[in-house]
């Protein structure tokens, strides 16, 4: 009897002809998270990932629940296809399960799945026979088949597998399945959460941030360098952009008009995320916005601020609440760091009545005194490159 991770997946099982593809990124997923613990032996059979040759830590199942694709963790046992090993098997489950709820009168319940119908026993005789067997071993446990305080999951396939622990995995599909995107990375709660987000769709994220020093320190920047790395948890590695953005806002500031420069400043940021994301080899830009949570963030200014890139631009927060993402942050674990008080660039030369309903020609228009392309190429060759 051995000690494995069985993982199993859900909308992976739609893809039709295209499945083996999404269940072999998992499967390289799931190996290079393991990669900190040691050599473990990863592979897929019969609808299920196995993880073997390694220690079944918490830190590891934590770890293993992190990556996209994934439904379920499971500690699991397994052992041979007959009755007196898998009967070993299951007393084996109930007392490791008994030694996390020590509690006296729970109850149980056995759920068996057959995926092989070459065993002899079907899945409801197979409930029926392990539910006595535990019975005669364990007297003080009752059976409840509706809301039992254990359930024993009993999955005969090329072995037999039990296991009680059902760790909630991340779900979405594998990262590196759907392209490539550029996520515009401020030090705010937002962004994060929406290249989580995204990256949950199965698309790898690299990420651009704007650093306006010396009215931005460097503690701004190692935090956003911390947040990408507790993103790179769930969205696999992470190449980042810090790009010097104090001469572009310099030069808005002394030329154009005080409402429109959080709008004008939007409109440099997506001009060099573009650039960026180009080089990268990425299709399509990611921002934290939501409508109308600030000035710059009306329909009429996200408009204005998309008329500068032919790229598509997603917002996957786009309807939510602060509250919703709050909510999705401090379940990531970027919450605490996103809100260390450390301004970003957007919360310098922040204009005292920013307009609300920009009109693009206006829009347009104020920007005609500017040397665009020459600010943006200096600051494209400023940019420092972080590979997390």
């Amino acid at each position: 009897m051995d000690r494995l991770v069985l993982i199993r997946y859900g909308e992976i099982y739609l893809k039709g002809q295209n499945r083996p593809f999404f269940e072999k990124m998992l499967v390289n997923n799931i190996k290079k998270a393991t990669e900190p613990f040691g050599q473990a032996k990863v592979y897929r059979a019969q609808g299920r990932i196995y993880v073997e040759n390694i220690e079944v830590e918490r830190i590891v199942l934590e770890r293993l629940a992190k990556v996209f694709g994934a439904i379920g963790i499971n500690p699991a046992w397994k052992t041979d296809k007959d009755l007196d090993s898998i009967k070993a098997m299951v007393k084996a489950t109930m007392e490791d399960a008994l030694e996390k709820s020590p509690e006296e009168g729970l109850t149980f319940k056995v759920e068996s799945r057959r995926a092989d119908k070459t065993f002899p026993i079907g899945s409801m005789d197979l409930s029926r026979d392990m539910g006595a067997f535990i019975l005669q071993n364990f007297p003080g446990l009752k059976v409840d088949v509706h809301n039992p305080d254990i359930k024993i999951n009993l999955e005969i396939r090329e072995h037999a597998y039990a296991y009680h622990e059902n760790i909630p995995g991340a779900g979405g599909m594998p990262v590196g399945t759907n392209g490539k995107t550029t996520l515009l990375l401020s030090g705010g709660i937002d962004s994060p959460v929406a290249g989580w987000m995204i990256a949950k769709r199965g698309v790898r994220l690299t990420a651009v941030h704007y650093h306006s020093f010396p009215y931005t320190s460097d503690k701004a920047k190692e935090k956003v360098i911390d947040l990408a790395k507790l993103m790179t948890q769930y969205c696999g590695p992470i190449r980042l952009h810090v790009v010097p953005f104090t001469e572009i806002q310099q030069e808005l500031y002394e030329k154009c008009p005080d409402g429109l420069l959080t709008i004008l400043m939007r409109r440099f940021m997506m001009r060099i995320a573009e650039i960026i994301a180009e080089k990268d080899g990425a299709q399509a830009l990611v921002t934290g916005e939501s409508i109308g949570q600030v000035a710059s963030q009306t329909l009429e200014a996200l408009a204005s601020t998309d008329d500068v890139v032919s790229m598509p631009v997603f917002r996957p927060l786009i309807g939510l609440d602060k509250n919703e993402i709050v909510e999705i942050a401090e379940k990531i674990n970027t919450y605490e760091t996103s809100i260390l008080p450390y301004e970003d660039c957007c919360t310098v030369f922040v204009p005292r009545h920013p307009v609300t309903r920009p009109k693009l020609d206006r829009v347009r228009q104020a920007e005609t005194v500017l040397d665009s392309e020459a600010l943006i190429e200096r600051a494209l060759e400023g940019v420092e490159v972080y590979d997390i």
